[in-house]
């Protein structure tokens, strides 16, 4: 379904990011591998490659435009194209808001929007090229409910549904559709270190009774990424398990 197609996934080692890549890949996509730091050895680019499909390897550091400008330079050069893009990469700081210090606020803005939207920037510029291409952003459910501790990520991922609709808007005309995913509680390693009984009483507020897991969420990218959803464009979809209902 995705053959012949050029994704990029920001993020991409671990937990989501990595479930994503490897689906793409089981559905014939080639790879653009992004994170802070990636090799050909890490665990996803060999996982991509033994599905027989290629797998480029780009460190960057998406909250700096040198950074991100430089990554989108190779991808011209090496790939040639980009079809596909899946903004996962984030991170979280928590604190309380009044105890929230400047840099744990502004270092989560500046890998989770500015990231988030420089990427989109350079992936735009290439895709109108081609008047094609599918661009993913990462929302969350706490964007949309809040979470105690979170007011710079749940800020954040708020704030990436509204970029989502506008970028879906400006680049409707080209070819180019623009939707975002808000996960719910997944396991993931950032969820790992919530003790086990916090974690039963997320779980126990979930309609579905089950913790999500990176498969659910990389299902739906798949959907996005696909011509099965070329009347959809942006719309920011909720994968919680029924924890929020919009």
């Amino acid at each position: 379904m995705l053959r012949e197609k050029w994704a990029l996934v920001t993020g991409c080692r671990r937990g989501i990011g990595q479930s994503v890549a490897i689906t793409l890949a089981e559905y014939g996509a080639d790879l653009i591998l992004n994170d802070l730091t990636i090799s050909d050895e890490d665990e996803v680019a060999v996982a991509v490659r033994g599905l027989g499909r290629k797998a480029l390897c780009l460190s960057a550091d998406i909250a700096s435009p040198e950074s991100v400008d430089a990554m989108f330079a190779q991808i011209k050069e090496k790939a040639g194209r980009l079809d596909i893009l899946v903004n996962n990469a984030g991170i979280t700081m928590d604190a309380m808001a009044h105890k929230m210090t400047f840099e744990q606020w502004n270092k989560v803005l500046g890998v989770n929007l500015t990231g988030t939207f420089l990427c989109c920037q350079g992936a735009a510029k290439m895709m109108t090229e081609n008047k094609s291409g599918k661009i993913i952003n990462t929302s969350s459910v706490a964007g949309f409910i809040g979470n105690i501790g979170q007011a710079n990520y749940s800020a954040t991922k708020a704030a990436v549904a509204g970029l989502t609709k506008t970028l879906a808007k400006e680049l409707a005309g080209k070819g180019v559709y623009v939707n975002a995913v808000a996960p719910g509680f997944v396991e993931t390693p950032m969820t790992e270190k919530i003790p086990d009984e916090l974690k039963q009483q997320m779980i126990a507020k979930i309609p579905l009774k089950r913790i999500g897991q990176p498969k659910d969420i990389a299902n739906v990218v798949i959907f996005l990424a696909s011509p099965l959803s070329d009347y959809v464009t942006g719309q920011t979809i909720q994968i919680n398990g029924g924890t929020f209902m919009v």
